[in-house]
């Protein structure tokens, strides 16, 4: 092999193979080109030779990421898929991708010379911070091209899993509260309990089933719920308005402290079926993969989606993390 920009151009009798078969790296006349990611993979899977005694000593050093990034194509290969690096697209290929697509994915019965890909991918390590709201927007653009927005996290012991990145819309059937029904509901007998909680004494019939929870012969709401009905927007804080835009979506939200999050949300009324969502605190400052991974496994584990709320341009999004089916889990062996 031999250097050429930032990968190395292979000529040896696997050539073909690898390009026609595998759909690996990019022909470039008679050689393949290959990134340094998939010389480490070619070598453990394909019986390709180093380019050079301590190559891979060498590369490393270069690349502190090598590593990763060659167990990522591992866990989508070895399965496979057929992948395509960005790094190594070439302009003839004539194939379009989104910003900050590490590579594009082909399901194992289809091929980058007839097909469409299934999907794009990014991975990180379990410890890197998300930004949240480039992780939305990314995902939403790739829905916008048909496609699945995928992620592969890897860890300290090399192992991976994978997750999809959605862009929800969480609706629900029930009636949102209108104005006269929240002013009703704070011009009622109000006592302060614990917690910032209030006991409110009401009539007859209580006003709307989303607000508070009954007990004895009266209703306790806490205070997101309190601050919703008695604060003007504009000294909303940012629960208060998500939770107003929960039940502005026809949504039922109910404390969510038994799965570790600010709320479970209902489409229907309470009784009827599960809660389908957990929403997050929005107020949450950082989140590293690790942590969402985590959550988003124990919410799939009870048949729920962890969506996290992002206000841009003051409109609200729910950022799903969500656990892919079997046939999708891209993974590796872990490494002893």
């Amino acid at each position: 092999m031999e250097p050429y920009n930032d990968g190395w151009l292979y000529s040896g009798s696997a050539c073909e193979r690898l390009a026609n078969k595998s759909a690996i790296g990019r022909k470039i006349g008679e050689k393949l080109l290959l990134s340094s990611a998939e010389v480490i993979f070619c070598h453990n899977h394909r019986h390709l030779d180093w380019p050079y005694d301590n190559w891979f000593e060498e590369e490393i050093i270069k690349n502190p990421n090598l590593i990763n990034e060659s167990i990522i194509i591992e866990a989508l290969r070895v399965p496979g898929n057929k992948l395509k690096l960005i790094q190594i697209l070439g302009e003839g290929e004539n194939i379009l991708f989104t910003e900050g697509t590490w590579g594009l994915r082909w399901n194992s019965n289809n091929h980058p010379r007839k097909d469409e890909p299934e999907s794009e991918v990014r991975w990180f390590h379990s410890s890197d911070i998300i930004d949240r709201k480039k992780l939305l927007l990314w995902a939403e653009n790739v829905n916008t091209n048909g496609r699945r927005a995928e992620v592969l996290i890897v860890d300290n012991e090399q192992a991976v899993v994978t997750y999809n990145i959605t862009s929800e819309n969480p609706k629900g059937d029930l009636l949102p509260p209108s104005k006269k029904v929240i002013d009703k509901i704070g011009n009622y007998e109000r006592k302060i309990i614990d917690n910032g909680r209030i006991f409110l004494k009401y009539g007859n019939e209580w006003p709307c089933d989303q607000i508070g929870i009954d007990y004895d012969e009266g209703r306790i709401i806490d205070e997101i719920s309190d601050h919703f009905i008695t604060l003007d927007e504009s000294k909303w804080s940012l629960e208060v308005k998500v939770y107003a835009n929960l039940l502005e979506r026809g949504l039922h939200p109910r404390p969510g402290f038994k799965y570790g999050t600010l709320w479970r949300c209902y489409d229907q009324k309470i009784g009827t079926d599960h809660a389908p969502w957990l929403i997050v605190n929005p107020s949450t400052s950082t989140v590293d993969w690790e942590s969402a991974c985590l959550a988003s496994r124990l919410a799939s584990g009870v048949n729920k989606i962890w969506l996290q709320p992002l206000e841009i341009n003051s409109k609200w999004y729910y950022l799903g993390i969500v656990r892919p089916p079997a046939n999708s889990r891209w993974t590796n062996p872990v490494k002893k």
